[in-house]
This record gives C-alpha cells, structure tokens and sequence, in this order.
C-alpha cells in the first residue's frame, strides 16, 4: 500500500513537473515577445521617422551645386565688368562682392561636406539608440515575464494540489506584485475551507454509516432479544434451587444485552419531531441529581437567568447523562463532579456551555484523541457509544462537545448549545 501511493505521488509530482514546464515555456516566451515588441516596434518606427525627417531636412538645406554654378556665373560677370571703364569705387565694389561670392561658395562646399555627414551619423546614432532600447526592453519585459509568469505558475500549481486535495506548501516564496499576495492567501483559505469541507462531508459519511450499522445491529439483537427475556422469565417462576443461579446470570445477561441494544438504537437515530424550549437550567440540575450518586460530592453553579434554548428534551437529557455516567464512574470514592452552565459569546454565536468536571484520573493522549469515536470504550463491556451518541446530539442541535484532560487531575467536558438551537437549521 505505501508502494502504491508513494508511486502514486512520484506520477503526481512527475506530472504536475511537467505541467509547470509545458506552461511556463510558452506563457513566458509570448509574454516576453509581446512586451518587447510594445517597446522595439514604436522605437524603429518613430527613429526611422526621425531620421528621414533630418536626412530630408539637411538635403533640402544643401545648395553645394547652385552655389558653385552661382559662383562660375559671377566670375564670368565679373570679368567681363573688368574689360569696361570703372571708377576706383566701382572696381572697389567688383573686389568686395567678388570675395564674397567666393566666401560663399566655400561656406556653401563646408555645409555639403558636414551635412553629408551628418546624416550618416545620425543613421548610425538612430540604430545605437534603437539597439540600446532594445537591450533595456528586453531586460524589463524579461523582468516583467518572470514577475508575472513565476506567480501565475505557482497559482497554477496550487490549483493542482487543491483540486487533488494536497496541502499547499508552507511558505512560498514572495513573488511578482502585492495583489499576488493576496492572492496566495485567498487561495490557502479557499484550500483550507475546502478541506474542512472535505473533512466534514467524510466524517458526515462516517457517522451515517456509523449510525446505519447501529441501526441493523440493534435490530438484529432486539428480534432474538425479546422472546430470550420472556423464556428467563418463565424459568425464574419454575425453575429448580440448583438453576437458580444459572438463571440469574442469563437474566443478567440478557438485561446487558437489552441495554446495548438500547444504545446502538439512539445512536442509529437522530433526534426528530419539532424542537420545544428547553430550560437548560432545570435540565442538567434535574439529570446531573438523579445521575451522580450520594457517595461523590456534587457541585452545581448555575447561571441565573438563561435563555431558553430551542431543542429537543429527550435526547439532551440522555447526551448529558452518557458524560455524567462517564465522570463518575472515573471518580475515586471521594470525588468531586463539578457541574456548570454558564452563557458565553463565540464568535458571533450566543451560545449556554454546560461544564462536567471530575477528579479522576485523567484520559491518556492516545485515547483523549479518539474518545468521540464510536465502538471506543476502555471499560469492560461497554459499547463505547456514550460520547458518540453525546456528540450526535450536540451536532444535532448546531453544537459542540470538547474534552480537556490531564493526568491525575480529572477530565472536563463541554458541552456547547447555541441559543437559537435547532430552529435556523430546521
């Protein structure tokens, strides 16, 4: 069997291993493209933009060859107006526009070399400043892949394990943005109510099948039961001296197996017909005296002016008796069963606790933890169906019944009724 589930969760692991990697991969490669194609593509577009724009501009503002056919024009003026008769201020004039005209030119020759150029190094610059934002977006949005695909993996992985019912890892790392975070712990309290529903649907499969084989039991051992007792009867009116205690033992017998009978069949019945107001006090005063015996010292503390509580009589009456019966017979011959009904707040819940303290020896851990279990009994003959059917009754009524135990003190149970009782649930 341990093969089997150690095999069982090598193939979970294995295949969960493999779920992480056929997700991460793509996820994180298409989330990585995206992200740096968001970045590159509008980067190229707008530099290219630029850089034609300048290149356009610079050969828009290049006149090199109008400037050297300008200048081929104005010697050939300037030579023929020196062949004419000038005045000094006019040969003067021919010089300084001659010198400027070659200033010109040469100014006009320094543009075209520079911006020729230039528009090779801003080509150049466009693709340094494109590589540069390539670089710098690649690390971010490889930055941003794994902030978001790490967290959304593990997510993944978690829904795994919930849906197969494995616990979640203790502590994960702290990855990717805060709203991960909380997301984690939405998610460890989605697994944990899932798993207490888990537990309470099985324990709830438990019980009924617990209370079914009761049922049957308890039948079964009533129909030879019956017509067993009548024939004791019979013999104890005439049966000889010499049977007499052979006879005694039968009925003995008989009444034991009548009482066991009794017990599995209220285990194997929940409590029905309508819920009534039940005044705990007169109720665990009333069966708390008629339980405890003269031999143990009984203390009763009773809060003044409880509630009502909507349940049925009967069987509280019969759930607080199987632990009163259970205190006292772990009590010494000078015990002490402390008895207490008390109201107190849980949560948002007005609940009436009863309280059944005795001084004897204490329930061990092995035990203490099976002790609501039916069919768990460490006194011989019994059924160990007491606290089973105590506890029935409680979750019956929308309540609870919790032990404290330590060695050599004694025992305490609890048992927890809400106000409102079984009305809201009916």
């Amino acid at each position: 069997m341990k093969e089997i589930r150690k095999s069982a969760e090598v193939a979970a692991t294995a295949d969960r291993d493999g779920v992480r990697g056929q997700i991460r991969a793509p996820f994180r490669s298409r989330l990585f493209a995206t992200l740096l194609l968001f970045a590159v593509i509008p980067t190229v577009a707008v530099t290219a933009l630029w850089t034609g724009t300048a290149s356009r501009a610079l050969s828009l503002m290049s006149a090199g060859s109008a400037w050297e056919r300008i200048g081929r024009s104005g010697e050939s003026a300037l030579s023929a107006a020196r062949t004419a008769t000038l005045t000094t201020a006019q040969r003067a004039a021919i010089d300084t526009h001659e010198r400027e005209l070659r200033e010109s030119v040469e100014l006009a020759k320094r543009f075209d070399f520079v911006a020729a150029r230039t528009v090779r190094l801003i080509g150049l610059g466009a693709l340094v400043v494109v590589a540069l934002i390539a670089i710098g977006a690649s690390r971010v949005a490889g930055h941003l892949s794994r902030q978001l695909s790490r967290p959304l993996d593990e997510l993944v992985g978690w829904t795994r394990l919930i849906r197969t019912g494995t616990p979640l890892p203790d502590r994960a790392e702290r990855r990717g943005a805060p709203e991960f975070e909380v997301l984690r712990t939405s998610m460890r309290t989605m697994a944990s109510e899932l798993e207490s529903g888990r537990e309470r649907a099985i324990e709830a499969e438990r019980a009924e099948a617990f209370r079914e084989s009761a049922r049957r039991f308890a039948h079964e051992l009533k129909n030879p039961l019956t017509p067993i007792r009548f024939a004791v009867e019979r013999l104890r009116r005439s049966a000889p001296d010499e049977l007499r205690d052979s006879v005694e033992v039968l009925a003995e017998e008989s009444a034991r197996l009548d009482a066991m009978a009794r017990s599995f069949a209220q285990f194997g019945r929940l409590p029905d017909g309508p819920p009534a107001e039940i005044d705990l006090a007169e109720l665990v005063t009333k069966t708390a005296r008629s339980t405890v015996p003269d031999r143990l010292a009984l203390t009763l503390d009773v809060e003044p002016a409880l509630p009502f509580v909507n349940g049925f009589y009967e069987p509280l009456a019969r759930a607080l008796t199987n632990v009163l019966i259970n205190a006292v017979e772990a009590s010494k011959a000078d015990g002490v069963v402390a008895v207490r009904v008390f109201r107190e707040q849980a949560g948002e819940t007005d609940v009436v606790c009863i309280s059944v303290r005795d001084s004897g020896c204490g329930i061990g851990p092995q035990v203490l933890a099976h002790v609501f279990d039916p069919y768990v009994t460490t006194k011989p003959g019994g059924t160990g169906l007491g606290l089973a059917i105590a506890r029935q009754t409680l979750a019956a009524h929308r309540g609870d019944i919790r032990v404290t135990s330590a060695a050599g003190v004694g025992t305490e149970m609890s048992l927890r009724l809400p106000i409102s009782g079984v009305e809201s649930s009916a």
